[in-house]
């Protein structure tokens, strides 16, 4: 990703240019963004919206991306676009954004959720989308504040762009990647990492981890599954309750792939497996083995060491 390719800064420097970018687009030519996370608005929050659309107008247009059939893929305004056809508005002002890269559509959209509604109001799911979004993204900073500019002028028009720079550095701290978006987000790495794994389920699962039903550890270990796999865990959580016990089973008995036969499935859900995992072979190279071992180290020697470096590191792996 080139940052000098993406310089909304410069392409849009002051309201009057956005406003001049802005056309009615009639509600049936919209369609929702593909990879649309997050809930809609719903209840009262929805009336109120209906009610001020139908007194007001629509007083932030939506921004869209072109589709396919001459429709316009939703970016930012789902819920705007929706109470405007419950309001019966025909059209509904858009600014059309052309040749955004998948990773760009993408930042639209976590971007403006994130703003609108506050990280600590998001539910879990909606949570680790931010999360993994952020941490694949971290090194485009500068393509990020640009976004975040964008935004902050469609909703704020009286707000400089030259007062925004301060607030918006590029990060600089030489922490990794998890350890980073932990601090921006005030939570652990840790937490940052299961987030991330988190976001890897299958929109069913995501829905029980928000209602409770699921824990947000035992998801981690679902996570691991292939989405086949991961769709019959959902199909039984209707009738079984899925633990974290459970899904490490689950975890456990997969293949490399996240596969599992769906007899085997079925028997540790419902608690009738009385088999252990079968133990996975793994090879190591020479040029590891003569680096930690000499040429007369016994095997049983050999086994003790890996066993114990083993040990320490899952009792450490959260603080490496």
């Amino acid at each position: 990703m080139n940052n000098a390719q993406f310089n909304l800064n410069a392409m849009l420097s002051n309201l009057t240019a956005l406003q001049n970018n802005v056309k009615p687009i009639p509600c049936d030519l919209l369609i929702p963004y593909h990879n649309h996370k997050f809930e809609m608005y719903s209840g009262e929050q929805l009336d109120d919206m209906i009610s001020s659309i139908r007194e007001n107008g629509v007083l932030c247009p939506i921004i869209v991306q072109p589709a396919d059939d001459g429709k316009y893929e939703i970016l930012i305004g789902h819920n705007r676009w929706n109470a405007c056809k419950i309001a019966g508005l025909p059209t509904v002002p858009a600014i059309i954004k052309e040749g955004l890269s998948e990773d760009e559509a993408e930042m639209y959209v976590i971007e403006s959720n994130l703003m609108q509604r506050g990280f600590e109001n998001l539910k879990n799911s909606e949570q680790a989308a931010v999360i993994a979004e952020r941490h694949k993204f971290m090194f485009s900073q500068g393509k990020r504040n640009d976004i975040i500019r964008e935004l902050e002028r469609l909703e704020n028009p009286e707000i400089s762009t030259d007062n925004q720079d301060s607030t918006l550095n590029p990060v600089e701290s030489k922490l990794d990647s998890s350890q980073e978006v932990g601090t921006e987000y005030g939570m652990s790495k840790a937490s940052v990492i299961r987030l991330i794994r988190i976001d890897k389920l299958i929109k069913e699962l995501k829905n029980l981890i928000d209602s409770g039903e699921i824990a947000v550890r035992t998801g981690v270990e679902l996570s691991f599954l292939s989405e086949t796999v991961q769709r019959e865990v959902a199909e039984q959580a209707k009738n079984f309750k899925i633990d974290t016990k459970t899904a490490k089973l689950l975890h456990e008995f997969a293949d490399e792939n996240g596969s599992i036969s769906n007899t085997t499935l079925l028997e540790i859900i419902a608690g009738v497996s009385e088999d252990k995992p079968k133990p996975k072979s793994v090879k190591i190279s020479n040029d590891v083995f003569s680096r930690y071992f000499g040429g007369n180290t016994k095997k049983q020697e050999v086994a003790d060491t890996i066993e114990k470096a083993l040990a320490y590191y899952f009792a450490n792996k959260e603080d490496l």
